[in-house]
């Protein structure tokens, strides 16, 4: 699965530390307003306890969580719509991914400045919602230009288009995302391959100060009622804390923990809430040779999910075998499972749930 989910924020809003910590990418960006011209790509670890879990009834020679990747975008300015600061260039990077976190400055004070002059956690989130909306209002003009013109001859595709054309056009000169419309399926299916920005699900990740972990400060209170509005979410992140985190050994990180009262870094929960809204989730197969997370989209069948693994698994699918984290904590072994009458034959029709454990047959 091959999607990913793009960090973007105003400059100097603590956006590349916070990337640098979630990939252990090393030496931080410089701070100046375009640090990221080109887009850096990380590849992170999916957290997930499940599998430390399975490993305890079944040993194996190695695990292997999910991954999601992440792809951190240029900081955007006020303009960038219309190419200030390279705008144009950073505006095709983020339509080219498939969700977005939106890195916005809860903490006052520190080294670096803020580019407004002064910290409005909902002020930048307006800035970047309305340099997107101006960016996604060009490329809907045009459509629906042509989507008119094509209407005028009875097209009834082109009808369809240009009605929902025309409520994105009202709500994006209003300086509002696409993704605050309700649309019917159909429509969905037309939105989506107009390549919008703002149709995209963001979630909101607040940088928050070192005395501020759990993010209970009213900056951060502001961000989260914006969230609850668009139906969105919050993750609480110390930048500062996290990137020096990310350079420790796990014994010395464990540590580092414990002292401040926190069970996991919090990159861990914002990777995991990154899956998500990517709509994202796991199965697992579990062997001698490793124990695995596999990823595959919510709502896949059991055939697409063996496709995952191999083509052929998908093609020669015959059925899958599977139980759950529940069975195997209760019976402790798969025969003991198969025993209980716990091991369910699944067919092609099988939508898959998250954290199936599977087995597949199938013939080449």
């Amino acid at each position: 699965m091959a999607l990913e989910v793009g960090i973007v924020g105003l400059p100097n809003v603590g956006k590349s530390t916070i990337f640098n910590a979630l990939t252990a990418a090393g030496a931080l960006a410089a701070n100046y307003p375009f640090a990221t011209i080109e887009p850096n790509v990380g590849v992170v670890d999916v957290p997930d306890e499940r599998l430390a879990t399975i490993n305890q009834y079944q040993k194996t020679e190695k695990i292997i969580p999910a991954q999601v990747r992440i792809v951190d975008i240029a900081g955007i300015v006020r303009g960038a719509s219309t190419g200030e600061g390279l705008g144009n260039k950073f505006l095709s990077h983020i339509r080219e991914v498939d969700a977005i976190l939106q890195v916005v400055r809860c903490f006052e004070g520190g080294d670096i400045t803020h580019v407004e002059g002064t910290v409005d956690p909902i002020r930048d989130i307006d800035t970047i919602d309305t340099e997107l909306a101006l960016a996604d209002l060009e490329t809907v003009t045009s459509s629906l230009d042509k989507a008119e013109r094509l209407a005028r001859s009875g097209d009834k595709d082109a009808i369809a288009k240009a009605e929902v054309l025309k409520k994105c056009k009202a709500q994006l000169n209003e300086g509002k995302p696409v993704r605050g419309i309700e649309f019917s399926p159909d429509e969905l299916k037309l939105v989506k391959g107009l390549g919008l920005i703002t149709a995209k699900k963001v979630l909101y990740v607040a940088n928050v100060a070192e005395d501020d972990l759990h993010g209970e400060s009213p900056l951060v209170q502001r961000v989260r009622d914006r969230a609850k509005a668009e139906d969105g979410a919050v993750v609480p992140v110390c930048g500062k804390l996290e990137s020096e985190l990310a350079e420790l050994g796990p014994e010395d990180r464990k540590e580092m923990l414990e002292s401040m009262g926190l069970k996991e870094p919090a990159l861990a929960t914002l990777a995991r809430e990154a899956y998500r809204l990517l709509g994202l989730q796991s199965y697992f197969t579990s062997g001698p040779k490793e124990i695995r997370a596999w990823t595959i989209p919510v709502g896949a069948t059991a055939p697409q999910a063996a496709g995952v693994i191999h083509t052929d698994f998908e093609k020669g699918f015959i059925r899958a075998e599977i139980y759950t984290l529940e069975d195997l904590k209760q019976y402790k072994t798969e025969p003991a499972i198969k025993a209980a009458g716990k091991m369910r034959a699944e067919g092609k029709s099988y939508v898959m749930k998250d954290g199936d454990i599977t087995h597949f047959l199938f013939n080449v």
